[in-house]
């Protein structure tokens, strides 16, 4: 075996491996959006369907699905998205630091709502976004 193709399977098999660990992780979470819309009162199997996903998750945090079509505004879509974990957080009956986390390093604080013990508390509806 000549180096070229040493260096060739090595570099095949970093990327099954990362690429296995990036499926774990996507399969971790959405078993926690899973425990997360079961916590809320929706079904758990809306997460796995795209888009009406969305919609639950917006039901879930406004008490209105549509306004996930908000996503789809350029520029403000990133700033709704960005409200939209702080209050996730908040409709979960977090503090304001655990909210910042979902904001910040959302994979990890969704996976600690999911499988934690917060309780759904309902949202606000006095907001906008």
């Amino acid at each position: 075996m000549s180096a070229e193709n040493g260096l060739l399977a090595i570099f095949a098999g970093a990327g099954v491996t990362l690429f296995l660990v990036i499926l774990a992780l996507y399969v971790l979470l959405v078993i926690a959006e899973w425990k997360i819309f079961t916590k809320a009162g929706r079904p758990g199997w809306a997460a796995l369907i795209p888009i009406y996903n969305s919609y639950v998750l917006f039901d879930i945090i406004y008490g209105q699905g549509l306004k996930f079509l908000l996503l789809l505004i350029p520029f403000f879509g990133g700033i709704v998205a960005l409200v939209s974990y702080f209050r996730l957080g908040q409709v979960f009956g977090q503090e304001t630091g655990f909210c910042i986390g979902l904001v910040l390093l959302s994979s990890i604080f969704t996976l600690v709502l999911g499988f934690g013990s917060a309780q759904y508390v309902g949202p606000k509806t006095d907001a906008f976004i």
